[in-house]
């Protein structure tokens, strides 16, 4: 009897180590995710140069193994749609939101609220009226609009008729690059601003714009068009007008269209930014700020003129294509 009870005792002990060693394991084999999850919100689905950035916030979620979801709106005029996109990512609870607003002032409201969850915001491309944005990564778009009238001077000479097409009143990106540009033109007394469009988002009504800003004017010198989209448009109108080469062009941003009438001699001068880093560094800033880093208020990615001249320099080929190796 004595053996049997030992035995018993024996056996009690050996399940109570064994479950012991079983919660143990257990406890330390619990799946941890610690992956970061930030939202990444654009102005607009389509356009070459929203496709860049989003590889540069691609390449750097892999280099820093960061989860990204993309939100845009349809059409970049399309304010209450990306604020409504704005309020969907905060209440998903990311670590961080990186957003190119759609409106300076609007959008600010929003990051307002962003702030109160305590998700940092990382503005890329275009800046937000809120003291709650953490970091405005993108390029200098008064430089940009200096840059743009110094591009023209040279082409038209210091005497002239000039037009603006232009996105929207009140869009703080362009209306930075119009008072650039126009600070620039003011130093030369015989340069005349004689009209100014807006365009919006549509290429066709940029097009129209322009045919009528050509009827109205015959003896226009140069245009500037202020953003991606009116680019195209204005360098289709002044083409099927046989004014190329008469009619200077100065546009924005790099597309395959642009580039293409760049070299057709349409266009003349494109004043590009660096949408792959704005993307990349809006991640990795975000990053940072999602681990209580401190970052700079500012940071410049600069720009650059391109022509017909400089367009195929190597250091030029790798900002007009970032994701060719």
């Amino acid at each position: 009897m004595r053996f049997k009870a030992l035995l018993i005792a024996i056996l009690i002990a050996i399940v109570s180590v064994s479950s012991c060693t079983e919660v143990a394991r257990d406890d330390n084999t619990l799946p941890v995710d610690h992956k970061r999850h930030l939202e990444v919100i654009l102005r607009s689905q389509e356009g070459d140069y929203w496709k860049t950035v989003k590889m540069g916030a691609e390449v750097a979620a892999k280099e820093f193994d960061v989860a990204l979801d993309f939100r845009a709106p349809g059409d970049e005029a399309d304010v209450k749609g990306q604020i409504a996109l704005m309020e969907q990512s905060i209440s998903s609870g990311p670590d961080a939101i990186v957003l190119a607003a759609n409106d300076y002032k609007e959008l600010s409201k929003v990051v307002d609220e962003a702030k109160g969850a305590h998700i940092p915001v990382i503005s890329i491309n275009s800046e937000v009226e809120s003291k709650n944005v953490q970091s405005y990564i993108g390029a200098n778009n008064y430089e940009a609009g200096q840059l743009a009238g110094k591009q023209l001077i040279q082409l038209i000479g210091k005497s002239g008729q000039i037009a603006i097409v232009s996105f929207k009143q009140g869009e703080r990106n362009t209306e930075q690059r119009e008072l650039g540009l126009l600070d620039e033109i003011a130093k030369y007394p015989d340069v005349h601003v004689i009209d100014k469009v807006y365009s919006l988002t549509d290429r066709e009504l940029a097009a129209q714009l322009t045919h009528s800003v050509i009827d109205k004017h015959p003896q226009l010198d140069g245009i500037v068009a202020l953003n991606e989209i009116s680019s195209v448009g204005v360098a289709t109108a002044v083409q099927s007008r046989h004014l190329q080469g008469k009619v200077k062009i100065i546009t924005f941003d790099s597309t395959s269209e642009e580039l293409e009438l760049l070299q057709e001699g349409v266009i003349q001068a494109t004043i590009i930014q660096n949408p792959f880093s704005i993307g990349y560094l809006g991640v990795k800033s975000a990053v940072e700020a999602a681990s209580g880093k401190k970052l700079p208020t500012h940071v410049d990615t600069g720009i650059k003129a391109i022509d017909l001249n400089n367009m195929f320099w190597s250091d030029n080929q790798k900002l007009l294509f970032p994701f060719i190796k």
